[in-house]
Order: C-alpha cells, then structure tokens, then sequence
C-alpha cells in the first residue's frame, strides 16, 4: 500500500524481527511510500521517523524532525525531550 498507519509495530518481536521490520520500513520509507508509526519505543521512533509528533492530553505537546529537536534541546535525549513535552502545562511554548 501507499500509505501504512503501524501502532506499536515491535510489540513483542524478538531482536532479528524488529531488525526485519525496521529495515523493511527504511525501505518502504525510499520508495516514497507514507510510513505513519505511533511508539512509545524511542529507540525506534529516533531510527526511523522524518518527523516527529508528540500528542499528549488529546493534543500536539511538541513538532519536528529529529535534528530540529535536538537543537531546541541540546544534549538531552529524545526520551528526556518526550517527557518535557508531556509534562509541559498545556499552552506552554516548547
């Protein structure tokens, strides 16, 4: 399919499925092909996402690609980026 939505997609695969699978996604992602991923795995989210969305509370706590993230916060990870942002009172600037 053009388009793929995957929720969780490496829920309980072992190490050399979820290598299959992210390598398959990699490729699908060169193909052009839409990749949408919801994780809470940000190991993966970080391997595999162009762009990034973080919902919490039913809305969008924070937006961008990887390297912009990084960048709006210097040497912190992208799990301690997701915590900020879920953890930010709502309407708070990122």
């Amino acid at each position: 399919p053009q388009h793929l939505l995957l929720d969780e997609p490496t829920s309980g695969l072992d190490v050399m499925a979820t290598r299959h699978l992210r390598d398959w996604l990699r490729e699908l992602r060169g193909e052009g092909r839409c990749v949408l991923l919801s994780s809470h795995v940000m190991q993966e989210v970080e391997a595999l996402v162009d762009d990034l969305i973080i919902i919490a509370g039913g809305r969008v706590a924070l937006r961008g690609t990887p390297a912009e993230l990084a960048l709006r916060f210097p040497g912190r990870s992208l799990e301690d980026i997701f915590v900020t942002a879920v953890t930010m009172p709502a309407g708070a600037p990122a």
